[in-house]
């Protein structure tokens, strides 16, 4: 009945006075470059063909991309839109050499150019920089982290290669930067999108998105507002909580950008952002169990709630813009997760056993940046600038059972249901400068040196309190493993403590020569270095509670080190009808941070190993055949392996060498559309994509500490395609479309989380989605 009725909203919507639409004249083509798209407004009706360019700042300062000696993909808000693109997952699919580890809602892990152990990354620095506005948000991969909504943003850029001279340590294989659209001075704007959807048989989607734009000084102080909620019933069945759906998404929150521009050189620019993102449970699956199903004890909770406060200041000089840009935020997330998968029924008498995990962690992250670029036309151009970051962590981690087991197991005296909580907290500061200079020699030929020295540290506490509760001296795992009934009546406080300070100090370099032989063509040839920051581990020195005899913890691993050597070229031709972007690469990457867990308990712990080399391809390419008609397709080619690796680091890793790398061989999408009139002022779209990723390693195949010992968890995702289908027409301001998400019902494997202590490890595609959305000003 809920489909039906949804089926019958969806009709009644296209049929309907609104003859909405997603047709366009200049219809987006996937992972399109930005020089290859225009600026799109509601009225944008200038022909296909029309050779326009686009201002991105990818560099730090407003250049055409089309000089940009990088590989950059980015979008732009209508086609998020068009594409149903609302987080990162649509973003990576359509980005050549680009995957997300997704193991589920809030967990995005990006891995670019197949630089990457894993998927997950645990305790260690993300290879891929997110940055939302001058925030970073990616912060270490096992590490909740927002996926914010993408709806009025003005475009979103990816990166690839390390990005370190501008965009800090945490670029390095790329970075993604999404730029919120800044207030009208002169003009009332309203827009809204309603996305209204089912996936299978009864989960239905809700999605709403509404911006109000007012001047409140004519061309001097402006205020622009949005407003956004989700709600979206899961498609897994928890058969150990006993919920349908359990998945369910609820995300909420808002912006406010107040800008006031007095004169013609200064601007100030003021945000606030709030965003609740609560999913319900976890999204990994187990296939033993049946399609669409999972377990767990308890559900697995991945929440985020993120506050942004940003103030900028820009100020016009007759020689360079300065910009200072100030921001704080407070991230407060809840990683709750079952780790009964330690412990598998007949592993030992008495298994299985409830053992869980429920960690809080309060992020407060502030960031000043302050850069100077320059506007002058003479053959120098420059950006220099200082970045300074410190970041307090606290985490709160509680171990529990159930209540459920301890009273099956007469296993009493605990206050809850935890036996041991800990408190503790990390500060971590960054301090660094950087710069860019260019020198013109001609129009056609231009030399870019670059270069950032800053220093890095993290260092972490153990904080008064807590308890580990025993009895006789023994853990809650020695009677809940052996069966035997007990009162804990022994609980041992922790003891203030402060862990070894881990600091570096490195430089990134970049070097690259662009040659533009004609209007249409430039090409460039880049030298660039990346580097992530050392890590302490958290447990360092920690003998395993569960097996004495397995290995220490060790104390950390020291910054990796990585070169790319990249040559590309960008051209269009025929009045914009034909676009080629393409870039060949190649990466030495050394004494590489991995992550690896020791065997009895499954702790994570950072280690560093010898070195990999990555090599590759990438294509991105666009047609216009004829009016009305588009095809885009992009294309990735990335081999990536295991070139260097002693005995001792294969023991303690489990990698193995000429092992291949967590990135998939072969990837890409191709994208059509026809647009056509239905009325003199009705237009009409269909569109259909196609994306393939290739299958690629879940880990290293080894087992940690046991190098001859295959590693249990180890596994291949499948290689899979996605097909998207979608109709809409547009009238005037308003749009409407029907599409079909995952045509085909695809339940490939497309995440393999690489960690023992999960029962369900895998993650799948979401079902095939059916829906309507419709628009106003998009």
């Amino acid at each position: 009945m809920r489909g039906f009725l949804l089926g019958s909203a969806c009709a009644a919507a296209l049929t309907g006075a609104i003859s909405p639409a997603i047709a366009q004249d200049n219809a987006p083509q996937p992972s399109q470059t930005v020089e290859d798209r225009a600026p799109q407004t509601a009225a944008d009706d200038q022909p296909e063909s029309e050779d326009r360019e686009i201002i991105v700042t990818a560099t730090r300062r407003e250049e055409r991309l089309q000089d940009v000696p990088l590989s950059i993909t980015a979008f732009q808000q209508r086609e998020l839109t068009e594409k149903g693109i609302v987080g990162f997952e649509g973003i990576a699919r359509e980005t050549p050499g680009v995957v997300l580890n997704r193991p589920t809602q809030n967990f995005n892990n990006f891995t670019s150019r197949g630089i990457a152990t894993n998927g997950y990354n645990a305790n260690l620095q993300s290879s891929v920089a997110v940055y939302i506005d001058e925030l970073p948000v990616s912060t270490i991969g096992n590490t909740t982290v927002v996926d914010p909504n993408l709806f009025d943003v003005e475009r979103v850029e990816f990166l690839r290669g390390p990005q370190g001279t501008l965009f800090g340590s945490g670029s390095l294989s790329g970075a993604m930067r999404i730029l919120t659209k800044s207030p009208d001075l002169d003009e009332v704007d309203v827009s809204a999108l309603v996305d209204l959807g089912l996936t299978g048989s009864d989960s239905i989607r809700q999605r709403y998105n509404l911006m109000l734009n007012v001047p409140i000084v004519a061309d001097s102080l402006a205020l622009r507002t949005v407003g956004f909620y989700r709600h979206e019933e899961g498609y897994l069945d928890n058969v150990g909580t006993g919920v349908h759906n359990s998945n369910t998404l609820v995300d909420f929150g808002g912006r406010a950008i107040l800008l006031w521009a007095p004169t013609s050189r200064l601007s100030i620019r003021l945000l606030g952002s709030y965003e609740d993102s609560d999913p319900k449970d976890s999204s990994l699956t187990s296939p033993s169990l049946g399609r669409e199903k999972r377990i767990s004890d308890q559900p697995d909770r991945f929440t985020g709630k993120q506050t942004i406060l940003n103030g900028t200041l820009e100020y016009e000089f007759d020689f360079a813009r300065l910009t200072s840009s100030s921001t704080y935020s407070d991230f407060d997330q809840r990683f709750w997760i079952d780790l009964a998968g330690t412990f598998p029924a007949g592993s030992f008498p008495g298994a299985p056993i409830a053992f869980g995990l429920d960690a809080n962690a309060y992020d407060k992250v502030f960031v000043q940046e302050t850069r100077l670029a320059s506007s002058l036309d003479g053959p120098f151009q420059f950006v220099v600038g200082g970045f300074y970051l410190h970041r307090r962590r606290d985490v709160d981690y509680f171990y529990r059972s159930s209540p459920e087991f301890l009273a099956a197991r007469n296993l009493t005296g605990l206050p809850d249901q935890y036996y041991q909580k800990q408190f503790t907290h990390q500060i971590s500061e960054e301090l660094a400068g950087f710069g860019e200079l260019t020198y013109r020699f001609s129009d056609q030929f231009w030399l870019t040196g670059g270069l950032r020295y800053g220093r890095t540290s993290a260092q972490g506490f153990t904080e008064e309190g807590g308890y580990l509760a025993t009895a006789f001296g023994q853990n809650y795992f020695t009677y809940a493993r052996l069966g035997i009934p007990v009162k804990f009546n022994t609980f041992t406080p922790y003891a203030a403590t402060e862990g070894v300070k881990a600091s570096g100090k490195k430089p990134s370099w970049k070097l690259s020569a662009t040659f533009k032989p004609s209007e249409a063509l430039t090409t460039y040839a880049t030298f660039s270095t990346g580097f992530r920051a050392p890590i302490v581990n958290a447990f360092a020195g920690r003998p395993s509670l569960v097996d004495p005899t397995d290995i220490i913890i060790p104390f950390g691993a020291t910054s990796d080190d990585l070169k790319s050597y990249e040559i590309g070229a960008k051209g269009r031709w025929l009045d914009g009808r034909v676009s080629v972007n393409a870039a060949a690469f190649l990466i030495d990457w050394s004494n590489i941070q991995a992550q690896a867990n020791r065997v009895s308990d499954s702790v994570q712990f950072a280690t560093n190993i010898g070195a990999a080399r990555s090599k590759g391809l990438e294509l991105e390419a666009n047609f216009i055949p004829a009016d009305g008609f588009n095809v885009g397709l992009n294309a990735a080619f990335v081999d990536a392996q295991i070139t260097e690796l002693s005995p001792e680091e294969a023991a303690i890793s489990g990698a193995v060498p000429d092992h291949r790398l967590s990135a998939p061989k072969f990837q890409g999408s191709i994208y059509a559309s026809y647009s056509f009139d239905l009325t003199a002022d009705t237009k009409g779209m269909l569109a259909a994509s196609l994306q393939h990723v290739g299958a690629y390693n879940s880990s290293f195949p080894n087992t940690p500490g046991k190098p001859s010992l295959p590693l249990s968890t180890f596994g291949r995702t499948d290689a899979y395609e996605n097909v998207n289908l979608s109709f809409g027409v547009r009238k005037g301001a308003w749009s409407g479309q029907l599409y079909v998400e995952n045509v085909f019902d695809d339940h490939s494997i497309t995440y393999i989380h690489p960690e023992a202590f999960l029962v369900s490890r895998f993650g799948t595609m979401r079902p095939r989605t059916v829906g309507i959305r419709i628009g106003y000003g998009i």
